[in-house]
């Protein structure tokens, strides 16, 4: 039970879902005369999507909804952020720590709620993310740009490389996983029950709240929130911010990220460590996902949270970050931690 640190020699494929060699980007580059087919479908679905939540926006702040149905909105938008950042990604895309049965069955449960596909493609677009980083195989390639690493790879049609690539990841803990297989089995039930139904059954039933206001704030608005804070990982974190652990990836440390998605925003060390169940270089600052992975170890749902150990970031911090650490001129000089 506790922490553990992951080491140059207790580091073995068990302790990431993928083989050493593969944390860094197979590099495969990026071909700039490529040629994206539009999904149409996909961007008129986009389009309306946020247009209903502009007007649910709208009739937020010109106070047509009622608070409790607001206070709703924002409560399950976070357990829905909550089932992406310490779910889909810290837990199963990462195995960065073991979750009890009870934890993994909430986890699926918030992630549903979150409908971002199921829980087995989330997770295999995420590691191929981080296998293929930046590259034609990576789903959402920050080297074509903002719109597209933001929401773009999600209006046309994936690379070839993408789906070729797509086959060669290791998926075999998930297909252990009966939970997760489950999900996968009945999501196009399931997304419409947790995700939609319900929330908007509650306002309506509890507080007398309109079918309108509790359709469009209880799932259409929250739900794009959640996608867009998640989105911001995979755009503004891979093009503004510093990059004091790895200066030659353009995953970056990104405040404004982390503010958005309860932590998620420290990128550049991510990629450098990305078994680490903090997703940052310190706990729980500006993380309240770090925070409820730590509760979920202190009631015994979590165990095995895996970190890196201090001399392996100063390592990193000194001989590959691009300087901006704060702690950088003292390392530098030989003043390290042992």
């Amino acid at each position: 039970m506790g922490t553990e640190n992951i080491t140059d020699d207790n580091f073995s494929q068990n302790d990431v879902p993928y083989p050493k060699s593969h944390l860094k980007s197979e590099n495969i580059g990026t071909d700039p005369n490529f040629q994206r087919k539009i999904v149409w479908r996909n961007v008129v679905f986009m389009f309306m999507l946020h247009l209903l939540a502009l007007y649910g926006f709208f009739l937020v702040i010109t106070f047509k909804v009622k608070l409790p149905t607001f206070v709703w909105g924002v409560f399950l938008a976070i357990c829905a952020g909550e089932g992406i950042t310490m779910g889909a990604h810290r837990c199963y895309s990462h195995r960065t720590f073991k979750a009890t049965l009870s934890l993994r069955l909430i986890i699926i449960i918030l992630q549903t709620l979150a409908g971002q596909n199921s829980m087995y493609v989330w997770v295999r677009d995420h590691r191929l993310h981080h296998k293929f980083t930046d590259t034609d195989a990576d789903p959402h390639n920050a080297t074509r740009g903002f719109f597209f690493s933001h929401v773009g790879w999600l209006l046309s049609k994936k690379h070839p490389l993408v789906k070729e690539k797509g086959k060669t990841i290791d998926m075999s803990d998930l297909e252990a996983d009966y939970l997760v297989m489950f999900q996968k089995r009945w999501i196009f039930v399931l997304f419409p029950m947790i995700s939609v139904v319900f929330p908007t059954a509650v306002p309506m039933y509890l507080w007398n709240e309109t079918f309108r206001n509790s359709f469009l704030i209880s799932f259409v608005l929250r739900y794009v929130v959640v996608l867009n804070h998640t989105w911001t990982v995979n755009s503004l974190a891979h093009i503004y911010g510093n990059k004091p652990f790895d200066k030659n990836i353009l995953a970056s440390e990104n405040s404004f990220v982390s503010a958005l998605t309860g932590g998620e925003g420290w990128h550049n060390y991510h990629h450098v460590f990305p078994w680490d169940y903090r997703a940052a270089e310190y706990g729980t600052s500006f993380s309240l996902t770090t925070m409820f992975i730590e509760f979920a170890r202190n009631i015994g749902a979590a165990h095995n949270l895996k970190t890196a150990p201090r001399y392996m970031i100063e390592r990193k911090i000194t001989t590959s970050g691009d300087g901006s650490h704060p702690g950088y001129n003292k390392m530098a000089n030989g003043n390290r931690s042992n």
